[in-house]
């Protein structure tokens, strides 16, 4: 692999808790990894990027996606609901409508829109399962990512039951047999998933929902075969109220008890999510060591609240962040997300605030998440929670996976700060490179051999073709 020498950056981000900014403007990389950092000469062999003006930053880590729903934007049933009457209006109703290719342009669009953030590692929870399936959906993603060169985590999801709000649609799929769904776990293992701390390719047993979408014994076996195979296990979990009110109609307990029952909590454990959460249930996430992947946008899209991040890290959860779905967030990349996360963290604080004489102690949350925090949620936390620690962090024997942005763009003129603008200005920043594992991804805020105009005419050919397979448009 070829030698780069990073020259000249502006400032640099590092992911890294007790760390967060490095003094060095230089970064040199060898075989993929991060060899060193500092004031450094150009060596012979080496391609130098000239990062002056740029910002540097570990590559996002996405924790939480439906690559699929990246052609379900803006669904006008769907668009002003909350969780479960937009689940049945746009992802159910339209599921049954996609075939191979317009999953591929989906699968396409999204990880596009992810790695023109600075994205470099995207996990994707694939539920689009029913028996006797034309395609394979797993083979897609992977192909995909890995034309773009991109860390790729397939959370392989799926149901034995339903939640009922599939069985009036006329695109209701069957759900899938609980020995078929886990011999496909066992196989897209066997084929995919690497081992270690850097890998690019990796599966995760990953149930739709914990509550719904298996029996207690099933979610038990799941996660005993799961960690038999040496793979992670995800799941959607208390995404809203609806989450506490079945989890007690259905169990006699909390959704979070549930879950620790049928031996779903640990390191090895992340949900997205998270949204209502008891006290108890907090220190439960806490003192297992489980994960969340925060998915602010969607959240704030449905209506469904805010996770409280804060409370969560201080308790010992592991804390990610997550695009979801583009059907919940016309903005499905890790820029947005993250400046979503910046300012609603700050916005949850800010509405506990109480006047004085009803015992308030303050008056408002500027102080509840930093750039550095949220940096370090959307980076070296991601890694954490995929056990991809070798990656996510600035620092020599780390993976070269580095995002520099210009920020030459009018919105960023006037920063006292250059090294927060990616995150505090919001929008995309131009992409001067990303890398991932030393690999160029994107230069000059072009992905090589992209035709971004050809990909927008196949969307859009892709949407009335599932709009018409769904009936909506003749």
């Amino acid at each position: 692999m070829s030698a780069i020498l990073i020259k000249n950056c502006a400032a640099m981000l590092t992911g890294a808790r007790h760390a967060p900014r490095s003094p060095a403007r230089d970064i040199r990389i060898r075989d993929g990894v991060i060899l060193e950092m500092d004031e450094l000469t150009p060596q012979a062999d080496e391609r130098v990027i000239d990062a002056r003006d740029c910002v540097a930053y570990p590559a996002w880590v996405n924790t939480h996606h439906h690559l699929f729903q990246s052609l379900l934007k803006g669904e006008p049933q769907g668009l002003n609901q909350s969780l479960s009457a937009w689940l049945a209006a746009t992802p159910y109703r339209f599921r049954g409508a996609f075939d191979e290719q317009t999953f591929r342009i989906a699968a396409r669009i999204g990880l596009v829109e992810l790695l023109r953030s600075g994205c470099g590692t995207v996990a994707d929870h694939h539920y689009l399962y029913w028996p006797d399936m034309p395609f394979d959906g797993a083979a897609v993603l992977f192909e995909e990512a890995d034309a773009l060169g991109m860390r790729f985590v397939l959370c392989r999801g799926g149901a034995t039951q339903t939640r009922g709000l599939e069985s009036d649609l006329p695109t209701a799929l069957r759900p899938e047999k609980f020995d078929a769904w886990m011999a496909d776990v066992e196989r897209l293992t066997a084929k995919y998933h690497q081992p270690g701390t850097q890998a690019f390719r990796q599966v995760v047993m990953a149930p739709t929902t914990t509550l719904h979408s298996t029996t207690p014994q099933e979610l038990r076996e799941s996660a005993r075969l799961a960690r038999s195979l040496g793979i992670r296990l995800h799941s959607h979990l208390s995404e809203t109220v609806d989450y506490l009110d079945a989890a007690r109609a259905k169990f006699g307990m909390t959704p979070l008890q549930f879950c620790a029952e049928q031996e779903w909590t640990g390191e090895d454990v992340w949900f997205a999510h998270l949204v209502k959460l008891l006290p108890e249930e907090i220190r439960l996430l806490g003192e297992t060591g489980s994960g969340i992947a925060h998915c602010p946008q969607s959240n704030g899209r449905l209506g469904s609240g805010i996770a409280d991040l804060v409370a969560l890290e201080a308790a010992g959860v592991k804390v990610s962040i997550g695009v979801d779905g583009a059907a919940s967030n016309e903005a499905a990349d890790m820029q947005s997300e993250t400046h979503a996360a910046w300012l609603l963290q700050r916005a949850r604080k800010g509405m506990l605030a109480k006047p004085r004489y009803e015992g308030g102690e303050f008056v408002g949350g500027g102080d509840a998440a930093t750039i550095e925090d949220v940096v370090r949620w959307g980076t070296a936390g991601g890694a954490q929670v995929l056990g991809l620690t070798g990656t996510g962090t600035l620092a020599p024997g780390q993976a070269a996976d580095i995002a520099l942005y210009r920020l030459d763009d009018p919105r960023y003129f006037g920063l006292h700060d250059i090294a927060i603008g990616p995150v505090a200005c919001g929008g995309r920043a131009y992409l001067k490179a990303l890398l991932v594992g030393g690999r160029v991804a994107v230069e000059e805020d072009r992905i090589p051999g992209l035709d971004l105009a050809a990909l927008g005419r196949q969307a859009q050919e892709a949407v009335f073709t599932l709009q018409r397979r769904a009936g909506v448009r003749g």
